[in-house]
């Protein structure tokens, strides 16, 4: 996962660069949508491990509110 966000942090940087250079605007267009690809890609990691730990440990444990909580956070994952 570190390593994921690393190489994001690396294209973020990238973009920047390219902006300062006043590189073609579909040159950066692309790369931004490289990042939020990337940025997304990690995103599906993180809710995999949530599911199959966080939520599966509440709700085993009889803590159903975990279940509203999710729907929340799915939401926020979908308007992107």
């Amino acid at each position: 996962m570190v390593n994921r966000l690393n190489r994001v942090e690396g294209q973020i940087r990238g973009i920047k660069g390219m902006i300062e250079k006043d590189v073609y605007c579909d040159e950066v267009i692309t790369q931004l949508s490289a990042a939020q690809s990337a940025l997304n890609s990690v995103a599906k990691i993180l809710l995999e491990g949530h599911l199959k730990g966080c939520v599966v440990n509440r709700l085993n444990a009889g803590d159903d509110e975990v279940l509203d909580e999710l729907l929340v956070t799915m939401q926020k994952l979908m308007r992107k």
